[in-house]
């Protein structure tokens, strides 16, 4: 099975999620997303299947959002997308992808669900 996790090395819950996916026996695709971010596109497909908004995959506690206004309630899907672009640190890891399915894995358990 592929595995792919949108990963950052620095935030614990990505690193126990990584970890749980080694221990599961995978060798995932790693992207360090601040380093490599996806497209807007891309991003915008794997909220979609992952069955969350652009909102619920937001890092709302990074003092930018608010600096932004993304924490507004009438801010669309697509600011919030077009700013997560342009600041990669807006989104909320680690995003985890394989044949099973996306999910957002906060907490990092989340991930067992699709592997």
């Amino acid at each position: 099975m592929n595995v792919t996790i949108y990963h950052n090395p620095l935030c614990g819950t990505s690193r126990k999620t990584l970890e749980i996916i080694h221990e599961n026996g995978f060798e995932p695709n790693v992207i360090e997303y601040l380093k490599t971010p996806p497209s807007r596109d891309q991003l915008k497909n794997l909220y979609e299947r992952a069955g969350i908004s652009p909102r619920d995959g937001l890092r709302a506690k990074e003092p930018i959002a608010a600096e932004l206004g993304l924490t507004r309630p009438d801010v669309s899907d697509d600011e919030i997308l077009d700013a997560m672009i342009e600041h990669p640190n807006l989104i909320e890891r680690p995003l985890v992808v394989t044949d099973n399915g996306v999910r957002l894995c906060r907490p990092q358990d989340l991930v067992r669900d699709i592997l």
